[in-house]
C-alpha cells in the first residue's frame, strides 16, 4: 500500500559491499522506515548507469510523495543522477563517499594502479584493501580482498582498464548532504571540499574524523546522527502529489 512506502530509500549498486552498509541502515531504521533498493546485473550484461537510473525510477514512480534518497559510492552516484533528473521525487539526497567529481570511486583508483604499476591484480587489491579499511589483521585483509574481487567482477562500474568515465560536477535542486572521511584516500578532503561551490542554503557538508572510505561502517552511530539531524532540518514539506 502507498501509505506503507518507506520515507527513506538506500540506493545500492553492489551486493558484495552490502554488508558494510548494514550498521548504518539499522541505526537509521530506528527512527525512519528505510527501504534497501539494489541494482544488480548478470555477468552477461554491460555495466549501465542509465539502466540503473531507469530501474530506480520504475521503483519510485508509483510513490506520490518524495523520499529521502541516500547511498554510498556508486549507489550514491545512481541516486545523484536520479535526483538531477527527477527533483520533484526527491525530498533530500545524502551522498556518502562521493566527491565533487562524482564519478571517482575505488574502482577508478584500482584501474589507475593496474595501468601504472607492474603489480598483479591480487597485489593491487591487497594494497587497496588496506587503504580503504585502514589497519586490519592479515586474515581480515584477505577477506576484504575477496569482497573487493567480487565487487569488481559483478557490480555496476563506470570504469574499466581502457576507459575511466567522468561525471559532470554539480548539485541538485533538492536539499543535499555530502558526507566523507578525513582519512579517505579515494575521496580526499580536497574532493570533498570541492562540493562547497555547489551547496545551496540549508545544504550540509560533513567530514567524519576517521574511518577511511567506509567510514559509515566503522562509525554508524556518529554518521547516522548527522544524517538524522539533516533530515530533521529538511522539515515537513506540503503533501502535494507528484505526477507520474
Amino acid at each position: 500500500m502507498m501509505s506503507n512506502f518507506p520515507e527513506v530509500v538506500w540506493v545500492s549498486a553492489s551486493s558484495a559491499l552490502r554488508r558494510f552498509d548494514q550498521p548504518l541502515l539499522r541505526h537509521l531504521a530506528s527512527r525512519h522506515t528505510v527501504a534497501h533498493w539494489e541494482y544488480s546485473q548478470s555477468p552477461d550484461e554491460a555495466s549501465s548507469l542509465e539502466t540503473a537510473v531507469v530501474l530506480l525510477h520504475d521503483y519510485l514512480k508509483h510513490r506520490d510523495q518524495p523520499v529521502h534518497l541516500i547511498g554510498h559510492s556508486t549507489g550514491a552516484l545512481v541516486a545523484l543522477i536520479y535526483a538531477r533528473r527527477y527533483p520533484a521525487r526527491v525530498r533530500s539526497l545524502t551522498l556518502l563517499g562521493v566527491g565533487v567529481n562524482p564519478g571517482m570511486d575505488w574502482k577508478a583508483h584500482y584501474y589507475v594502479h593496474r595501468e601504472l604499476l607492474p603489480c598483479s591484480r591480487q597485489m593491487v587489491l591487497t594494497q587497496l584493501a588496506c587503504n580503504l579499511f585502514g589497519s586490519q589483521s592479515e586474515h581480515l585483509i584477505r577477506e576484504i580482498v575477496a569482497v573487493l574481487e567480487q565487487d569488481l567482477d559483478s557490480a555496476l562500474s563506470i570504469h574499466s582498464l581502457v576507459n575511466r568515465t567522468r561525471i559532470a560536477p554539480g548539485g541538485i535542486e533538492s536539499p543535499l548532504m555530502v558526507c566523507g572521511s578525513q582519512e579517505d584516500i579515494v575521496i580526499d578532503p580536497q574532493q570533498l571540499q570541492g562540493w562547497r561551490d555547489w551547496l545551496k542554503a540549508g545544504d550540509r557538508l560533513w567530514e567524519c574524523p576517521e574511518g577511511s572510505h567506509f567510514f559509515h561502517y566503522f562509525h554508524p552511530q556518529l554518521v547516522g546522527e548527522q544524517i538524522l539531524g539533516f533530515w530533521q532540518s529538511v522539515g515537513k514539506r506540503s503533501q502535494i502529489k507528484i505526477s507520474a
